[in-house]
């Protein structure tokens, strides 16, 4: 693939931090396969191109303050709604705020996901901390999914993408993703997350491993840092200690009521709440799209302000799904695959400047209306299930 012109303008993805084998979110300038040669916004490639050095050093640009603000926003409306559930308890206004930690655990995730890519301090050391603090409270470790992370970036829609067991092969049927969601909201699939999260697939040495590794985690794992897979193991005792400890803490601060308090108010909702807007999210995000030869048309950006098509209750269902499956702009995912360096917060401006530019001209950028009768419809020819 022709890169002239692309690694002189685009800054490193660490300032403080050059991107080494093994560890980096590498480009993906596939062309559209069915797209004509040239012109903006017929391919990745291209799409890339149509913006200037000045405008990819800005939309790179990294600011803690931004981040460091989005993260106390996430904790305080955590802190609030589990404060309410303390001040009602025992009674069914609990149950607003596990919806509401539900929710916001979400946005931990999100974050967690920003400190996989680098891009929630300019400080390498604090980046990780916060990751790996965030995740350690949400029983997930950070160092594992960026290990995992890199390869769906890497392999989008390949043999070797982990997540397309998740959310490919749709449309599978409205009753089959209503029947993952209401398991899901159950708590029934709780743990194939956390296995995801914790280490699935494996990660090891393939010199200690032996004749106990799978031809699978070799192929996924054979461009994986022995750096990142030695973080990830280590990072994964930090979660365990932390669960742990967590309800030992709760224990001693406030008894058996203590403990209830923090199984009703924090394990529930990560067991329930958290797990289908997890999974619909992935799936609104990669789900039943129309061609998996580049980004921008096997990643799907979801609107979540005013309705392309001008439906009042369109635009309604946008600012619905800003509120509840999109926080901290990831609903901007087909620009994340385009830029993975780019932080959250100039994924809306990146996403104006490629839509001015012509760029996301026959991409997958929907309303969410749009979406849900994509992946809600009449079951596809074939796909295997999570």
């Amino acid at each position: 693939m022709n890169r002239v012109g692309l690694d002189a303008v685009e800054p490193p993805m660490n300032a403080d931090l050059p991107a080494r084998p093994g560890e980096e979110f590498r480009e993906d300038l596939r062309p559209l396969a069915t797209a004509p040669a040239r012109g903006a916004g017929h391919g990745n490639a291209a799409a890339r191109r149509v913006l200037s050095a000045d405008e990819l050093a800005s939309l790179t640009r990294l600011s803690d303050a931004r981040s460091l603000g989005a993260l106390a926003l996430t904790v305080g409306v955590s802190a609030a709604a589990i404060a309410f559930g303390l001040a009602v308890w025992p009674s069914p206004w609990v149950l607003l705020a596990v919806l509401v930690v539900g929710v916001q655990q979400h946005g931990f995730f999100i974050l967690a996901h920003e400190a996989a890519h680098y891009r929630l301090s300019t400080h390498r050391g604090l980046n990780d901390a916060l990751g790996r603090l965030i995740g350690m409270t949400g029983g997930i470790s950070m160092c594992t999914y960026r290990v995992i992370h890199r390869l769906h970036h890497n392999h989008l829609y390949g043999p070797q993408d982990p997540d397309t067991a998740i959310h490919g092969g749709y449309p599978r049927g409205t009753a089959y993703l209503w029947k993952k969601l209401a398991q899901d909201l159950a708590g029934w699939n709780a743990w194939k997350t956390f296995a995801y999260f914790f280490g699935a697939p494996a990660i090891r040495d393939e010199s200690a491993a032996g004749s106990a590794t799978t031809e699978r985690s070799q192929r996924l794992l054979n461009d994986t840092s022995a750096a990142l897979r030695h973080e990830a193991r280590a990072d994964r005792w930090w979660v365990a200690a932390c669960q742990l400890a967590l309800p030992l803490a709760a224990l001693a601060l406030g008894g058996w009521q203590g403990l209830a308090q923090y199984a009703v108010l924090w394990l529930l909702p990560l067991l329930t709440v958290l797990q289908p807007i997890l999974r619909l999210r992935a799936i609104c995000e990669h789900g039943a799209v129309t061609d998996l030869a580049s980004p921008l048309t096997a990643a799907r950006s979801n609107l979540t302000g005013r309705a392309r098509s001008g439906r009042l209750a369109d635009t309604l269902l946008n600012l619905a799904g800003r509120a509840l499956l999109f926080p901290h702009h990831v609903n901007h995912h087909l620009e994340h695959h385009l830029y993975p360096a780019v932080p959250h917060y100039h994924l809306p401006r990146l996403h104006r400047l490629l839509a001015g530019k012509g760029a996301l001209a026959g991409a997958e950028v929907r309303d969410l209306s749009e979406t849900f009768a994509r992946i809600f419809a009449p079951r596809a020819a074939a796909g295997a299930a999570r």
